[in-house]
């Protein structure tokens, strides 16, 4: 959808695009997301019956900080790559951070009230529980990924994709609404239950755009796959994107317009076939 040239010259030419600044702030925030989702089970049991809200909060800003802290000591040299300081990172991630932790605080500390339950019943009722980074393939799609996070329900599951950077002005981009698609389709095939709605939470705007799933979507999905499988079967090198402004920013321009380059990998690559 972004660049079919872009797509044939990293799958079938192999060329690789050498790591951004925006793509290291981005792992960051997804690892620490991954992370605080993977230890609310230990912060939820902890919870006893008196536990006030603002003790909570409390508990889980201090997790949540500590892992933000040990996500970016993670990956401290791609940091240092780019000349970034990791204080003035935090900073600037921080405050989006220490939201999501208090509102989700909120939301168990009033299911716990509303329900009366605690402790290690408190993790068996809590809903929506959360479960992150859940890798998930099938054969029959031909699809594989990795899904950021999915609320579970008694009744079902809602998948949600995290995304850095500015949202649009209304609705999700269409690249990030097919990639919600084809999870659903892939959480429809693994879990064999319907997938009515995902989202897309845009995590520098604080926004979590809402995406009801309909039979077009899915069929939009399905020709989308079929096109990338004969994409990636073509000896033919795709032509160049029509929107140069995807041209600016991408770490391939440069042999993307050397054309005799492309050409002898792709010679090679048939040789090697032959």
């Amino acid at each position: 959808m972004y660049c079919a040239r872009k797509l044939y010259l990293q799958y079938v030419l192999k060329l690789t695009e050498p790591p951004k600044e925006a793509l290291v702030k981005g792992s960051i925030r997804h690892k620490a997301h991954e992370n605080i989702n993977l230890v609310e089970e230990e912060l939820v049991k902890g919870i006893g019956k008196d536990v006030t809200l603002e003790d909570l909060k409390g508990r889980f800003h201090k997790r949540y900080r500590e892992i933000l802290l040990d996500a970016i000591k993670e990956h401290k040299e791609e940091l240092k790559q780019f000349n970034i300081v990791p204080q003035e990172l935090f900073k600037a991630v921080w405050p989006l951070i220490l939201s999501e932790s208090e509102a989700r605080a909120s939301i168990v500390h009033e299911f716990m009230e509303k329900n009366d339950v605690f402790g290690e019943e408190l993790w068996e009722k809590l809903t929506p529980k959360i479960e992150s980074e859940l890798k998930i393939s099938s054969e029959k799609l031909g699809l594989k990924g990795i899904i950021d996070q999915i609320e579970v329900y008694e009744g079902g599951f809602v998948p949600i994709e995290l995304k850095t950077g500015k949202a649009p002005n209304e609705g999700v981009w269409p690249g990030h609404k097919i990639q919600l698609v084809a999870y659903a389709l892939l959480m429809e095939d693994k879990f064999n239950t319907e997938i009515k709605e995902g989202f897309v939470h845009y995590l520098d705007t604080k926004q979590k755009r809402h995406i009801p799933i309909n039979p077009f979507m899915r069929v939009e999905v399905k020709e989308l796959i079929e096109k990338v499988n004969n994409l990636l079967k073509s000896d033919k090198i795709p032509d160049f994107e029509k929107n140069q402004n995807k041209c600016f920013n991408c770490g391939l321009k440069e042999d993307c317009y050397n054309e005799k380059k492309l050409n002898g990998i792709l010679d090679k690559k048939k040789a090697s076939l032959s």
